[in-house]
């Protein structure tokens, strides 16, 4: 009897990761920044999974070690039930894993002809050269370009279109999960709204599971099954979209909504958060946001909250979170 497959398409285990900063006026210290702190959570077949915090959470290095671009201090990550923490990106079966980045100027090569670039992942998988101009030109035209526009170079391409070519690149394989890093983050509305349709539209196509990074939180919202919040390394909340966005648990999370909906007429002043983030390289006792909550209590100086399950899925790292009934 053949073994049973694994419900969710991906697994993160208890992952941490640091790396090592020189400091001092000739690099003369030596510290740990630790970037990822046991971080835990899964992603459901055809599932998409928002990931948002403020920048240097470790939001995005927690997507390059998922795509195994980075290593692992410690914990495990599984793709469809098979451990890949000890392969480098492209080998066995993280070559099913593809990503979105930022900036798809930075990495498309100016040198090479769009269409190049498409099918690098196709040669790297020993395709025919002819199979290779064929899956191309499907591919351009699902993202909404023309198959002749693979002769053009990236600088003949607005910001829009060269996302466009990089959704093509990640999806050119047909890969089981992608990682989008704040992949719509430097287009103005119009074209992001494009973008975003165009990534509901593939992966209605092809199924694929999703992590989705970003700091904007209606972009999130619109493309999103669940929702988890990072705060200086650690997950401190995850929840359906409609919990989270109807009832957040944690007191950043509660933040970060309401200085989203104050930008909006009529709405009411947002939870201010005290303070700045500390620094990775001194992080704060117990729970890490104390120092910017303004419910904090005695015990959120000296103790760490665990990250439990409140109930209906809903999970949060905080003393003060009530358990839904």
């Amino acid at each position: 009897m053949s073994a049973e497959k694994p419900e969710n398409c991906l697994e993160v285990r208890h992952v941490s990761c640091s790396f090592g900063v020189r400091r001092g006026l000739f690099g003369q210290k030596s510290d740990r920044l630790l970037a990822v702190d046991d971080v835990s959570f899964t992603v459901g077949k055809g599932e998409t999974l928002g990931l948002v915090g403020e920048s240097g959470c470790g939001k995005s290095t927690l997507a390059r070690l998922i795509l195994r671009l980075l290593p692992l201090d410690s914990g495990d990550i599984l793709f469809q039930g098979e451990s890949i923490a000890h392969l480098g990106p492209g080998q066995g079966a993280a070559r099913r894993l593809q990503m979105v980045f930022q900036d798809p100027f930075s990495s498309l090569d100016p040198r090479m002809k769009v269409g190049s670039s498409v099918a690098e992942p196709l040669r790297a998988a020993g395709v025919p050269a002819e199979e290779c101009r064929r899956r191309v030109a499907e591919m351009l035209e699902q993202v909404g370009l023309a198959p002749e526009q693979a002769a053009l170079y990236p600088h003949e391409f607005s910001g829009g279109q060269r996302q466009r070519i990089a959704i093509a690149r990640a999806f050119i394989t047909r890969p089981d999960f992608v990682a989008c890093d704040e992949a719509v983050s430097a287009l103005d509305a119009s074209v992001q709204a494009q973008v975003l349709n165009l990534f509901k539209g593939m992966q209605q196509r092809y199924r694929f599971s999703c992590l989705f990074i970003s700091h904007d939180l209606a972009v999130v919202g619109h493309v999103s099954d669940r929702v988890a919040v990072m705060y200086l390394g650690r997950l401190v909340e995850l929840a359906s979209c409609r919990q989270l966005f109807s009832a957040p648990a944690h007191p950043y999370t509660q933040a970060l909504l309401a200085a989203a909906s104050s930008r909006k007429p009529g709405a009411k002043a947002p939870l201010v958060l005290l303070g700045e983030p500390p620094s990775p390289l001194d992080p704060p006792s117990g729970c890490v946001f104390h120092p910017r909550c303004p419910l904090a209590e005695e015990r959120c100086r000296h103790e760490r909250p665990l990250f439990r399950e409140l109930g209906g899925g809903h999970a949060a790292a905080c003393h003060l979170a009530k358990a839904v009934l």
